[in-house]
């Protein structure tokens, strides 16, 4: 029996997974997509098997649909680690239109995007059947046409922002307004252009494999899927790689005495190089496709699924989405051997106070060797990011609020350094 399956005689708990905008409830196997062409994890794409010998069990094994066995079988082993983590940002950077997982607002005067064109504008309403995005279009003092399409995903934790997505049959697009947090308001979606109206912007693989689980594509076009398919949130397996055969060992007669025979991917037990890897899959950038959707496993050579081109060392790098080419000209990336992103971060945690993640560079750094700490003394204790990562604007977004005027997000820069026009508050 192929070890990437699970025995017919162990029982996982049922999970959910998408079906337009209600969910499927079905075993396990029923849970998760079949991954067409899917590559297995091959010998070499481990750099050092002595770091991380627990991705061995994927050799030769392709990561079939039954491999995946969802969050709902972590919890019973991992209950504290899996409820944390269920309130990050990654955990709910897509779920199912609800009043709570929606952050835009439907009362009357705050429902209303007014665009540039002052004979456009779109509705947002809360009925008894879903949510509705309307667009209407003036064509003359006493007619006008209009489009209504459901919200039918939510993408977006809601920190930054929002944006939606509607299906078509099995054809998914992004809906033409977003909701933008930090201002309170509806704004036009990132790819559309405010004066018209159209919903016609569709959802490429590359998107969903960044802010989903799992899915089956079903292309030509490149916006089809099983919409059954669909996985929402990033999971567990995202950076763990399939579960199923773990899940297997651990609830057998004969439960596993080591780690080695854990079959599961550790990433902090990974080399440097495929750590950043299982981040650079969504925070380098969007790169090319070089594999069918899906195909990437953490613990391999990301490069083989993914072309991410290089930058220029000299030339800037946009702060948006490109957090890993960032890092790595960091003087304190490339001083320190074990530095990766988890040195800062802690994925299993919700890290919403920018001043709290201090406390790493400290493991470092002392507050007395700044050049300002003579001057501000400990009031710089906790403000490292504000001066040596600073928040600054992305050109790559850029969005048109009420009435066209623009907003462009900011982001964090990741190049940690010495930014002379940076002042603290």
């Amino acid at each position: 029996m192929p070890l990437a399956v699970v025995p017919p005689f162990i029982t996982l708990p049922t999970a959910s997974c998408l079906s337009g905008n209600r969910f499927f409830f079905g075993t396990i196997v029923g849970l998760v997509i079949f991954l067409a062409g899917i590559s297995p994890v091959s010998a070499e794409s481990v750099a050092d098997k002595s770091i991380q010998p627990l991705v061995s069990f994927l050799e030769k094994i392709p990561a079939t649909s039954s491999a995946y066995v969802g969050d709902v079988a972590c919890i019973s082993c991992h209950q504290a680690k899996s409820d944390a983590y269920h309130q990050t940002a990654h955990a709910r950077t897509s779920s199912l239109p609800s009043l709570e997982s929606i952050h835009g607002k439907f009362n009357q005067g705050s429902n209303i995007f007014r665009t540039g064109n002052p004979d456009l504008f779109f509705v947002m309403e809360s009925k008894e059947n879903g949510f509705f995005q309307t667009g209407v279009l003036q064509t003359s003092p006493t007619t006008n046409v209009s489009r209504t399409e459901r919200f039918d995903l939510v993408v977006g934790s809601g920190r930054k922002g929002q944006t939606y997505l509607y299906w078509n049959d099995h054809a998914l697009f992004q809906l033409p307004v977003s909701y933008w947090v930090e201002k309170q308001e509806w704004v036009s979606s990132p790819g559309y252009s405010a004066g018209a109206i159209h919903f016609t912007r569709p959802i490429i693989p590359r998107c969903l494999e960044c802010h989903a689980s799992t899915f089956e594509a079903l292309a030509p076009p490149k916006n089809i899927y099983n919409r059954d398919s669909v996985v929402l949130g990033i999971s567990c397996e995202k950076c763990h790689g399939p579960g199923g055969e773990h899940v297997a060992r651990y609830r057998s007669t004969t439960p596993p005495t080591s780690l080695a025979a854990a079959a599961i991917i550790n990433p902090a037990r990974l080399s440097r190089e495929r750590q950043l890897d299982v981040c650079a899959f969504c925070h380098a950038g969007l790169g090319k496709s070089l594999t069918p959707p899906m195909s990437f496993i953490p613990g391999d050579v990301l490069a083989r699924h993914l072309e991410i081109p290089k930058p220029d060392p000299k030339a800037p790098i946009d702060v948006h989405g490109s957090q890993v080419q960032m890092l790595e000209r960091s003087r304190c990336f490339q001083s320190s051997p074990a530095m990766t992103c988890s040195t800062c971060h802690d994925v299993h945690l919700p890290q919403r106070n920018a001043a709290a993640m201090a406390s790493s560079c400290l493991k470092c750094h002392t507050v007395e060797s700044c050049r300002i700490f003579p001057k501000l003394g400990h009031a710089i204790d906790q403000q490292c990011n504000t001066c040596h990562m600073p928040l600054q604007e992305t050109a790559q977004i850029v969005l048109s609020t009420i009435n066209g005027q623009t907003l462009q997000p900011k982001v964090r820069n990741h190049v940690i350094g010495i930014y002379p026009d940076i002042r603290l508050p």
